[in-house]
């Protein structure tokens, strides 16, 4: 039997963690014994029931160990070795909880098992007294649609109840009792419910005692706290009062709602609060346990509200409005002695005592974390106001001052928030009771000093207390302007010292704002709200706030609450000292009095209270508090007068958790293996004692400071502020590090999850960013101005001052103390470095977890070497301050400037100075600055380049210095102070451009500077001395000190320029803006510049309205472009689009007068029309001819609507002068002298002809020809658009150039284009980027140029051409546009047909004049390219019927044509207005046509075919097709005769060769057949633009048949 627990005892201590040991509670020198059955398995968590435990290993197992009546079998009702849950195997528990009978696991999914004792419903089954085995348990959200289950983090279990927290941080509860914190008053309750009133709220953590709930809770941001309702949700008493006496005004807060909770609407008459246990299970249970909640309301009635009584129990003789007591929908009293028998039989037998007894908090500085402003604090400032504005405008003059001057009259005034609520609400017992109380309450005051200064955070806040009185003397008038300064200037500094919460920090370490809730029963006070009322609701322990409380225990009837300063507060029943402080019990939360250096864990029994602390050695030392037994006997029983320090349970080894629970106590315990542990323990606790002693400086050095006068100038307050700003932020940032490793402790402690290595920037950063502000405060000489508005208090305090900084030396400094307090936490992180180090000794090297720890400790040591350079420049930058001459220190000063070197030694010179010249030269960190005598000038870094200059005559140990302005010089002495300085200034630029000195490389070793800074760099300068820049701002890229990238200029007088720069001048593409101050607008330009002007294509919008856009030259619209006048509303809307010189039109151009309705297509000269022109208006008049000076003047053509026809002189426009012909519709003319305007008039002196006369019609003139002779030619036509294309191929003149580099050029330009429209995604959506890749690749030709060649160049052009940033797609986009503007609108004049051809033919003769430059391959217009055999198959001859394998052409190959190879590419652009005018110019013939074709469709086939003279045939189809070119157009003719013939074949089976006289008339009924609109139209576009070569070929052929088909078709 030995030798099995021996062997029992080796597997046991196999595992060096989670050793479990328990002992008797009460028993202060029993050595711990060792729970043994776990066969050497972890134990991560534990937790006690009143006889028995769970145990939680890592594997996720759970063990139960102690009596367990609710098994089955007899030999496990009392387990003395732990027995294995088999239930729940396979589920993975993560957490466990044991509640007094009945216990609880949750799973790694989040599901609850039950099981135990569920008399109570506590394990949320119903109707079943037991639960032997775990039991999953269901938890559904209702407000959810479909029911989502509800996943659970953490349990606590209490005597009849049990509490769920969500992972959705709610809580749900179920069980019995008022403790559960639900509406409802029927019990048990076994389907959990959420206890809503914590809804929406973040809960933390839960704590269940025997019949009582605790609840932490994380504040709300300020931004989110709810509207304070004016009633109370319980009761429906006002929570503030007023009252307007004579001479002053009342304000009162005074509110405790004595119900604590609204019952529920359908409560039954004479209904429990809380049933008893005899209610559920038909047991009698002693009153003890229920008589808080049972106390019956008597009557079902609406809000009754009670008269106001001098001897209320509910009102006060001071003015403070009564109070009533409702329930809305529930039972109330209706009698006021009801009520009073009922609130003195809640609290009979602890009132006197609660109002005897005030127990003093402690003076506990929260440093600066404060909580969100309670309720009480925007209510009564609103309250204020609104007295304020009734009471007359000297109120409302010093009510901000009057607002913060009543926190102070509430502190003196009001009753201690450890006291809160007992005096009201609660059965007060009178008047004199009240006064009594109130004097009780000035003489605690007394004693412990103004709460003001003793009670309150860094910032001065209000007290929290429940009852409070506060008066307006004098309507404020009282308040001296001193003091309001005064208050004014605390608020002003309250900002600095409240820490700006990070979210990040708060999401991964736990949070230090936080609030206690309770609910429950309070007969012992364990709630903690000043009284001994139960809640059934929770509520806010109001004298906790800002305590920074990090967990909560509950006992059998008391609390605590342990806080990130390592301080516990107890409250509750303290029959056996569990407390840890005075024998007598407490209603309000008190410090417990625990020896150590700090406690960080508790565990609540129910008669006693452990502590975990440290101790010197770190090893964790146990305290105990409560009940105590002597060994010899054992009935008899002590109390603890104060904590006691367990020594038998450090000799064990590192505790890591402590469990109270009945009368056993457990520890977990592990072993120092490698000292592995005891290094975890040494980083806890030196990182709380580090947050305690940076608490202690906040609260004791940093909020004096802040409160003293003269401080001096703005920016030194502002500094001061950002400096404790900082300090508040790493502090607060330290106390969460140590509440996390309290909580890694009790885990798996896997050095992983450390935070320190986990969240390392957290650290650094905050640590880098208080150092910047600390340095910047030290160089300005803060601490030096503090030393003397600060004496007194540094004097008083000196020995505080040398303990909280370590500086014991005699005579030392008051301002070296200060200095070396607030440099202190550096210090730090060599310790991290160090504890780091040592943690990765204890593991092998080529584990992960030894480099981890190895680089974030050579990270922190890094880090605190670099930040010691920090301090280091800051004292050599004050130190220089001090000797620097007076008046420039004011200009150079600054906090984040720091000396790097300077040249008083005369270890630098400035070449070429004169010889009585003083230069003095200063490199700071972001400036070089050059001093001469009284004047200096400040050059900056981010704008600074240098060179060392070659060992030339006169150049010797010389170094370069160029700035956007200036370039300078600099000899040094000797070639070691050259090295020096150049070191020096290039390393200074380097930093500069990184951005900031003190940028930290994580996990780099620190900083790494380059030795030559970039000489393309960002940065941003003001100019002072360029003519054209001077006071301009640019901002962007540099170049060896010239503006040379991307940037943004901006000039004192509003302009702006935001582009591209090049050598210091804006090239490239940019926008500019000019402010035009006439017109309030600006004008705008979009485009390229060149050599700092507008030079290429661009937009200029200017702020009259009108908009250019088209080509610049020197600043000058010069090239094709575009100007729109006006807007169609305005009085003179305009367009005119063609060629400019030297910012006038020059050269062709349409002018579009839209106002007049006239449009002018013809040569410009300095903005006048002259030369040849044409004029349409929208009346249909038409004029070509001579222009001169904007008139028609010489000879022209002018022709009327009606045909009629004048040709001979004009003098002005539509004026006819001199000789000229004037031919009538009808054809009879007129020659002679013309004077007159057209439509109003005209003298004729001439001879009148009639056309009859004539004998032949060759004598007859033929007016109508002649138009467009005297127009512009088409090759003169936009000129400059062509120009513009060829210089963007590189070449000066049409065809001059290399063709190679035209190909780069293309390659840029798409480039570019592409690069600069990235942010237009409509432009680039018509230029696919495989389209753009492919266009940049040149086709390569070799050998002899073939049809597939030919191909080749034919795709290439039609991918180029569809997009606009190839330059012949901008070629073809800018054709297309002058051809609309010129032909639509008033240009759709039907005389323009023939012009408007004839534009696109000379198109198409010079865009192929640029394929041939580009493909030099290409043969010429009209050349052949012969076909191979295997490039045609065999086709029937159309009009042989016999297989011929060669073209119709006449030629024995493909003809080259500038129509074959770019009409299809242009023409469908230019189809809508070329073929408007062939419609207009058709019309007559169109509407003849029409109607004959609408006349004989009304006859059937039959007698169709036989008024044609065809035999009957099947009926034929016109294939239904869209085209535009001549040529596929005549595809589609073939295309019907082949459709025809082989309908014949088919009808005749058998050879059949056409004839013409056959094949018309066929042709001309599948012409009728197919109703062609516009026929005519059709055929007069074909047979302007077809090929050449085809008219005489089949397609020719079938070209003719259809023309003859059309007019037969008319007549």
């Amino acid at each position: 039997m030995d030798s099995q627990e021996r062997s029992s005892e080796e597997a046991e201590g196999a595992k060096e963690r989670g050793l479990v040991y328990v002992w008797k509670a009460g028993s202060c020198s029993v050595t711990p014994e060792r729970l043994l059955g776990l066969s050497g398995k972890t134990v991560l968590q534990a937790s006690l029931g009143t006889n028995h435990g769970l145990l939680l290993t890592e594997g996720g197992e759970v063990y139960s160990f102690g009596k367990l009546p609710w098994r089955s079998g007899p030999e496990e009702l009392c387990a003395k070795s732990p027995i294995l849950e088999k239930a729940l195997l396979g589920q993975h528990v993560i957490t466990v909880a044991a509640g007094s009978f009945h216990n609880g696991a949750v799973t790694e999914g989040g599901v609850v098992y039950m099981w135990g004792n569920n008399s109570a419903g506590q394990c949320a089954v119903a109707n079943q007294l037991y639960v032997p085995e775990p039991q999953p348990i269901s938890i559904s959200d209702s407000e959810t649609s479909p029911l989502l289950s509800v996943r659970i983090l953490q349990l606590a279990c209490g005597e009849e109840h049990t509490l769920a927290l969500s992972l959705s941080r709610e809580i749900w509860a179920w069980g019995s009792g008022c403790q559960l914190g639900l509406i409802t008053t029927t019990f048990p309750v076994t389907k959990p419910q959420k206890v809503e009133h914590l809804a929406g709220r973040v809960v933390l953590q839960i704590a269940c005692g025997a019949y009582h709930s605790l609840a932490l809770v994380q504040c709300l941001p300020v931004q989110e706290m709810k509207p304070i309702p004016e009633r109370c949700n319980h009761c429906s008493q006002l929570l503030i009062t007023m009252t307007d006496k004579e001479d002053h005004v009342i304000i009162s807060d005074s509110h405790c709602c004595p119900l604590g909770v609204a019952l529920a609407d359908n409560q039954p008459e004479n209904h429990v609060f809380c049933p008893s246990l005899e209610t559920l299970e038909g047991k009698s249970v002693t009153s003890s346990q229920s008589e808080d909640c049972q106390k019956p309301l008597v009557e079902e009635h609406r809000l009754v509200a009670l008269e106001s009584d001098g001897a209320s129990v509910l009102s006060s003789n001071d003015g403070q409005e009564d109070s009533g007591i409702s329930s809305p929908g529930n039972t109330l009293f209706t009698d006021k002695k009801e009520v009073k028998e009922y609130l003195i039989s809640l609290s009979d037998h602890t009132l006197n005592e609660t109002l005897g007894k005030n127990p003093s908090q402690e003076e506990q500085v929260s440093a600066c974390i404060p909580g969100p402003p309670g309720a009480s604090t925007s209510a009564l400032n609103s309250l204020v106001a609104s007295c304020a504005s009734a009471v007359g405008v000297r109120v409302a003059a010093t009510y901000e001052a009057g607002a913060l001057s009543l926190k102070k009259v509430m502190n003196f005034y009001g009753t201690p928030s450890n006291d809160s609520g007992s005096q009201s609400g609660s059965g007060s017992p009178g008047p004199e009771a009240l006064k009594d109380s109130r004097e009780e309450q000035v003489r605690l005051e007394s004693m412990q000093g103004k709460k003001s200064s003793s009670l309150v955070d860094i910032r001065e806040e209000e007290s929290e207390g429940g009852s409070r009185r506060l008066s307006l003397p004098g309507l404020l008038s009282q308040v001296s302007p001193r003091l309001l300064r005064k208050v004014g200037r605390a608020k002003m500094r309250t900002v600095a010292l409240t820490p700006t919460y990070s979210g990040e920090a708060d999401a991964l370490l736990p949070s230090l704002r936080t609030e206690v809730w309770s609910w429950g029963k309070g007969k012992d006070g364990q709630l903690g709200h000043g009284d001994v009322l139960p809640r059934l609701q929770p509520l806010c322990v109001k004298s906790l706030d800002g305590k920074e409380v990090i967990h909560l225990s509950a006992g059998g009837h008391h609390s605590l609450a342990l806080t990130a300063k390592s301080q516990v507060y107890s409250w509750g029943g303290n029959s056996s000292g569990q407390l840890g402080h005075l024998n007598s019990p407490t209603t309000v939360p008190r410090l417990a009095k625990v020896c150590g250096d700090g406690v960080w864990s508790t565990a609540a029994g129910p008669d006693y209270s452990l502590f975990l602390a440290d101790e010197e050695d770190f090893q964790p030392g146990l305290y105990y508090s409560g009940q105590e037994t002597t060994e010899n006997n054992l009935s008899e029983s002590n109390s603890t007068k104060s904590p006691v320090l367990l020594l038998s349970c450090s000799k064990i080894g590192y505790i890591s958790n402590v469990i109270a629970g009945g009368d056993n106590c457990l520890i977990l315990v592990d072993k120092n293996i490698m000292g592995y542990i005891a290094s975890l323990h040494e980083l806890a606790s030196t990182e709380r004692r580090f947050y305690f002693r940076l608490s202690e400086i906040k609260s004791q050095v940093l909020r004096p400071l802040l409160g003293l006068d003269n401080l001096g100038n703005a920016n030194t307050i502002q500094l001061l502020q950002e400096m404790a700003s900082r300090f508040s932020k790493l502090c607060y940032l330290i106390g969460q590090h140590g509440a996390s490793l309290s909580s890694f402790l009790h885990g798996v402690k896997e050095a992983r999850s450390l935070a320190i290595l986990k969240h390392s920037s957290l650290f650094l950063d905050s640590y880098t960013e208080y150092c910047t502000s600390l340095t910047n405060f030290l160089v300005m000489g803060g601490f030096t101005l503090l030393a003397k508005p600060a004496i007194d208090f540094l004097s008083k305090n000196q020995e505080l001052l040398q303990k909280l900084s370590e500086k014991n030396e005699e005579n030392l400094q008051l301002v070296e103390v200060l200095n070396a307090l607030f440099f202190m936490p550096f210090g730090r992180l060599h310790n991290y470095a160090r504890t780091l180090l040592k943690l990765a000794t204890c593991f092998e090297v080529a584990s992960p977890e030894y480099q981890k720890l190895q680089d974030s400790s050579s990270c922190y040591e890094s880090l605190a070497v670099l930040l010691s350079r920090k301090r280091k420049e800051a004292e050599y930058t004050l130190g220089f301050w001090k000797t620097f001459p007076g008046k420039m220190t004011d200009s150079l000063r600054k906090p984040d400037r720091r000396l790097i070197c300077e040249s008083s030694n005369r270890g630098l010179s400035l070449q070429h100075a004169g010889r009585f010249s003083v230069n003095w030269f200063i490199l700071f960190n972001d400036a070089l600055v050059h001093a001469q005598f009284s004047t200096h000038h400040i050059f900056s870094l981010s704008t600074l380049w240098v060179e060392a200059l070659s060992e030339e005559a006169g150049n010797v140990n010389g170094l370069k210095i160029t700035t956007p302005e200036e370039q300078f010089v600099l000899l040094s002495s000797t070639p070691q102070e050259k090295t020096k300085w150049l070191r020096a200034i290039s390393q200074a630029v380097d930093q500069a451009l990184r951005g900031t000195s003190d940028l930290f490389l994580y996990g780099a070793g620190g900083n790494v500077s380059r030795q030559e800074p970039p000489i393309s760099r960002s940065a941003k300068y003001t100019f002072y001395k360029d003519s054209r820049f001077k006071d301009a701002v640019y901002d962007g890229r540099w170049l060896s000190g010239k503006p040379h990238g991307r940037g943004t200029l901006k000039w004192a007088d509003g302009r702006m320029y935001s582009g591209t720069f090049r050598t210091g001048l804006e090239d490239g593409y940019g926008e500019y803006r000019v402010p035009n101050k006439a017109l309030n607008k600006d004008d705008h330009y979009v485009g390229y510049w060149k050599e700092g002007k507008m030079c290429g294509h661009g937009v200029y919008s200017y702020a009259t309205g009108e908009v250019y856009e088209g080509c610049f030259q020197d600043n000058m619209r010069h090239g094709h472009g575009l100007l729109r006048s006006g807007k169609l509303t305005s009085s003179s809307p305009s367009m005119f689009i063609g060629q400019w010189t030297m910012d006038k039109k020059s050269g062709y151009g349409v002018f579009d007068d839209i106002t007049r309705g006239e449009k002018y297509m013809g040569m410009w000269q300095d903005d006048l029309c002259q030369g040849n022109g044409v004029v349409v208006t929208q009346f249909g008049l038409y004029y070509e001819g001579a222009f001169s000076t904007n008139k028609m003047m010489g000879t022209g053509i002018l022709l009327s609507e009606d045909d009629t026809v004048y040709e001979g002189e004009f003098s002005d426009n539509w004026t006819l002068s001199g000789k000229g012909t004037l031919t009538l519709p009808n054809g009879d003319y007129i020659e002679g002298l013309f004077s007159g305007e057209w439509g109003s008039g005209i003298k004729i002196t001439g001879t009148y002809f009639k056309p009859s006369l004539y004998e032949s019609e060759k004598d007859k003139p033929k007016v109508l020809r002649k138009l467009g002779i005297l127009a512009v030619p088409p090759d003169e036509k936009w000129k400059a658009v062509f120009e513009e294309c060829w210089n963007q191929l590189g070449c000066e003149s049409p065809g001059q150039g290399d063709r190679w580099k035209a190909w780069d050029n293309i390659a840029v330009a798409l480039t570019t284009n592409r690069r600069q429209h990235k942010d237009s995604p409509e432009l680039l959506s018509r230029s696919h980027t495989q389209t753009l890749e492919s266009l940049e690749f040149i086709p390569q030709h070799i050998g002899a140029f073939t049809l597939e060649k030919y191909e080749n160049i034919k795709k290439y052009l039609i991918k180029a051409c569809d997009t606009p940033l190839h330059p012949l797609g901008k070629l073809v986009e800018t054709l297309v546009a002058v051809y609309r503007m010129t032909y639509v609108g008033v240009g759709a004049n039907r005389r323009l047909l023939q012009e408007a051809v004839r534009e696109i033919k000379s198109y198409l003769k010079r865009i192929f004049q640029l394929v041939r430059f580009l493909f030099p391959d290409l043969p010429e217009e009209g050349s052949t390219i012969p076909f191979v055999a295997t490039e045609t198959k065999g086709r029937r001859s159309f009009c042989s019927g016999k297989s011929d394998s060669r073209s119709e052409s006449p030629e024995p190959g493909y003809v080259v044509t500038s129509f074959g190879l770019l009409l299809p590419v242009l023409l469908p652009r230019l189809y809508p207005p070329l073929f408007m005018l062939y419609a207009l110019d058709n019309e007559r013939e169109e509407d003849i046509y029409w109607e004959c074709v609408l006349r004989l469709n009304k006859q059937n086939d039959t007698a169709l075919l036989s008024f044609l003279g065809v035999q009957a045939l099947i009926c034929f189809c016109s294939p239904n097709s869209t085209t535009f070119t001549p040529a596929d157009k005549l595809k589609v003719i073939q295309q019907t005769f082949e459709e025809i013939s082989q309908n014949v074949l088919e009808s005749l089976q058998e050879d059949f060769l056409w004839s013409m006289d056959d094949l018309f008339p066929v042709f001309l009924y599948v012409v009728l057949r197919a109703r062609i609109r516009n026929l005519g139209s059709e055929v007069h576009l074909i047979e302007d633009l077809m090929d050449p070569y085809l008219q005489h070929g089949e397609q020719g052929i079938m070209f003719t048949t259809l023309k003859f088909g059309a007019e037969f078709s008319s007549l």
